[in-house]
């Protein structure tokens, strides 16, 4: 809090990361499609439920012989996108992923942790709890016929400023495309080898995700080339991608390390996988990450040594620019985006994993510094994450906040971030400055909205940091008295 104006009173403390991050993964619950929000796990920000997606329509886009357009079929759970009540399978893709990845790389901190969630007294994972009610909506988005995936739940258009229970838009499923299903087939490969560890309480769960992996890849492998293209009565997100090579790499890469087969080993080129920061519309680095998670049982099979090679390269300069930074931090004019903080956090990503691979203290350091961005030290002087901070958004872009007579947002909600594109109807930017042009309120959806691809990375990060720093791995004495 502000106790004068050039002075700001803030907490020290050996577990600082633990309220914000259970918020930030709380997030997910309370942005679930199909199912009331109670008070016992909402408090004041429970809410009827909405959106039971249990009568979704095949729009003439997505029409098949055995599915013709206008047969009813049901699609519920699910997380809203992010401020609209969509659902995306492409964005799911890579917010699924994270999370999923969270588990698999740090399992000890997860089979530990209790979430304030509905299912937080059964056998699983709470993590893996709340990643089922995505999962669920993503199998029921292909088409057992053929293996295809629909590319998006949605209206026709976006709907006002109302809650999930006042919302009645007809619900529709929108053409099959490559990128769906490539992202579907990636996702259900490493929760496949995830819910093997399940049995009991997911029978024959495990089974059904490597089959409908395979049966997506497969319908990818021979529709190669199945582009997005938006039907002129549709107005909602379009998630389009015409450049595949790095979704049919990351799948073909997540089936090989679950499965095995040759047929997958055969399709992986590492010289075909960029080593950008991950994006949903980039998703080849999270191909170099499991690679090199993954490394024992891969090595003297396909190019691990190169993998790591360019995951390194991409931290290296993470690190070199934020040591070039006077505000140390690693963003740089190019990365002022659409969903910048978005960027920032799936760099925390690159940067724990390069450490993950040579425990080189440079990089867990780099994470540390730059996971401060987001909290505040940044053009902006906002915390990127509501309810958090002596200065945060109190009006993002989210359709529930806005809607639901609650003074203030839901908390733990990471917004987009600046950029210079001024992409909405704001008229009250500050200025056009790449890195503080954002704009704290609802209509500013391109630097205020939310979105689940954006949190995720924030929270694969938060726990993994937290995980460090109780192992002692944190700055090591001599790097901590440098600093």
């Amino acid at each position: 809090f502000i106790t004068n104006e050039n002075e700001i009173s803030f907490k020290v403390s050996e577990d600082g990361y633990k309220e914000i991050a259970d918020a930030v993964f709380k997030y997910y619950y309370y942005n679930r499609a199909s199912t009331a929000i109670t008070e016992q796990y909402g408090g004041k920000y429970a809410r009827s439920m909405g959106l039971p997606d249990t009568k979704v329509i095949i729009h003439p886009s997505a029409a098949s012989v055995s599915r013709p357009a206008g047969t009813v079929i049901s699609a519920p759970k699910g997380w809203f996108d992010a401020g609209d009540y969509n659902k995306y399978i492409v964005n799911s893709g890579i917010s699924t992923y994270t999370l999923l990845a969270a588990y698999e790389h740090y399992p000890t901190v997860f089979k530990a942790k209790s979430f304030d969630i509905p299912e937080n007294g059964n056998n699983l994972p709470d993590i893996l709890d709340e990643i089922l009610w995505n999962l669920d909506w993503m199998l029921a988005m292909q088409d057992p016929e053929d293996g295809g995936v629909y590319h998006k739940l949605t209206g026709l258009n976006f709907s006002g400023v109302v809650m999930p229970a006042d919302y009645d838009f007809d619900r529709y499923v929108i053409q099959k495309t490559t990128a769906a299903a490539l992202d579907f087939a990636a996702v259900t490969a490493v929760a496949s080898r995830i819910f093997t560890d399940f049995e009991t309480e997911k029978p024959d769960y495990a089974a059904q995700l490597l089959k409908a992996s395979k049966s997506a890849y497969a319908w990818a492998k021979t529709n190669p080339t199945i582009y997005y293209q938006q039907p002129d009565d549709v107005k909602t997100g379009e998630y389009g991608d015409s450049y595949l090579v790095d979704e049919f790499q990351w799948a073909a890469t997540e089936l090989f390390i679950t499965s095995g087969e040759t047929d997958y080993k055969t399709d992986i080129d590492i010289a075909q996988m960029n080593n950008n920061i991950p994006s949903w519309p980039d998703v080849a680095p999270l191909a170099l990450i499991s690679i090199v998670r993954h490394s024992d049982t891969l090595q003297g099979k396909i190019d691990v040594a190169s993998a790591e090679a360019k995951l390194l390269a991409t931290a290296d300069q993470l690190v070199a620019d934020l040591a070039a930074s006077p505000a140390q931090m690693a963003m740089t004019t190019q990365d002022f985006v659409w969903g910048s903080n978005g960027v920032a956090a799936n760099q925390l990503v690159i940067l724990i994993n390069a450490y993950a691979v040579t425990k080189n203290t440079a990089y867990l350091d780099a994470a540390f510094t730059g996971i401060d961005y987001l909290f505040g030290r940044n053009g902006t002087g906002y915390c990127s994450v509501t309810g958090f901070g002596n200065k945060s958004a109190i009006d993002p872009h989210h359709r529930i906040s806005a809607a639901d007579n609650v003074a203030l947002p839901i908390p733990g909600m990471m917004s987009g971030g600046p950029h210079a594109g001024m992409n909405d109807s704001c008229t009250n930017y500050p200025n056009d400055y790449p890195a503080s042009s954002y704009v704290d309120g609802f209509c500013s959806f391109s630097t205020n909205e939310v979105t689940i691809n954006w949190n995720a990375p924030l929270v694969y990060a938060l726990f993994a940091l937290q995980n460090y720093q109780d192992d002692g791995e944190a700055f090591a004495v001599d790097d901590f008295n440098k600093k």
